[in-house]
């Protein structure tokens, strides 16, 4: 069987679509991606924002604002350099994250259950070794 990366992409599409949260927060996609990246960065900034976006660093940093605004993130003062701000996800910020990026978890448990253990943990095992090689192909995981 020829490999295929369109079909990934296509199961990918058709399981978010039928498995997402119901959107209910007013946010946009890149204020999403942003909050993504102050989750799964290392000490981001506005800067660091900036680059992986390919903004402007004035537009990374009205986004932020707003961000900060919602309640959505935080800055602070870096722990070992006082001139550099990191950039924290809040309470609020997770779980308008979780809702707008992540599985419905009571969809996925009701499907996973209908899965005997053998195909959970194909499943689990395949989800893993995705996410395992996504972060070796992106230099912003590093």
């Amino acid at each position: 069987m020829k490999f295929k990366a369109s079909e990934i992409n296509e199961y990918w599409s058709e399981i978010y679509y039928h498995l997402h949260y119901a959107h209910t927060d007013k946010v946009t996609h890149q204020m999403i991606r942003i909050l993504q990246h102050v989750e799964k960065g290392k000490e981001p900034g506005v800067g660091n924002i900036a680059e992986w976006m390919r903004l402007s660093p004035n537009t990374a940093s009205e986004h932020v604002k707003r961000l900060i605004e919602k309640k959505y993130i935080e800055k602070k003062k870096h722990r070992d350099d006082e001139r550099r701000t990191v950039l924290f996800l809040t309470k609020e910020g997770k779980e308008v994250l979780h809702r707008n990026s992540k599985l419905d978890e009571g969809k996925l448990s009701k499907i996973l259950s209908n899965l005997n253990k053998e195909e959970r943990d194909l499943v689990l095992s395949a989800f893993e070794l995705l996410s395992k090689e996504a972060k070796q192909c992106t230099s912003f995981s590093k």
